[in-house]
């Protein structure tokens, strides 16, 4: 899913994969479900409640060109009564990826 946002593996095994992006400051690190370098408490949770947030200018063509690849848009490009303009992917493990631009 990460890919459609521009991050490359750096490395990868079983059931982890480290994403990096050379403009961003942060690295993502994606650990399968029930992996056991997890904690036995953490192994089969899902993500609840959270939104991962990029910051982008020129949101609607980011919206088309995620559309066209494929992804789940699972709420279409809107503008806030403030003037912020997003939309959300999801991704399967239910982590929430907005895009927003802001006025």
């Amino acid at each position: 899913m990460l890919t459609h946002f521009g991050y490359t593996q750096v490395t990868a095994a079983d059931g982890f994969a480290s994403l990096t992006r050379d403009d961003a400051a942060v690295d993502i690190v994606l650990l399968e479900r029930g992996i056991e370098v997890l904690p036995p408490e953490q192994r089969d949770q899902r993500a609840s409640g959270l939104i991962l947030a990029f910051t982008v200018t020129g949101i609607a063509d980011h919206e088309e060109r995620l559309r066209a690849a494929g992804a789940p848009i699972t709420m279409p490009l809107r503008e806030e009564p403030w003037g912020e303009r997003l939309f959300q992917v999801t991704d399967p493990n239910g982590v929430v990826l907005q895009l927003v631009e802001w006025a």
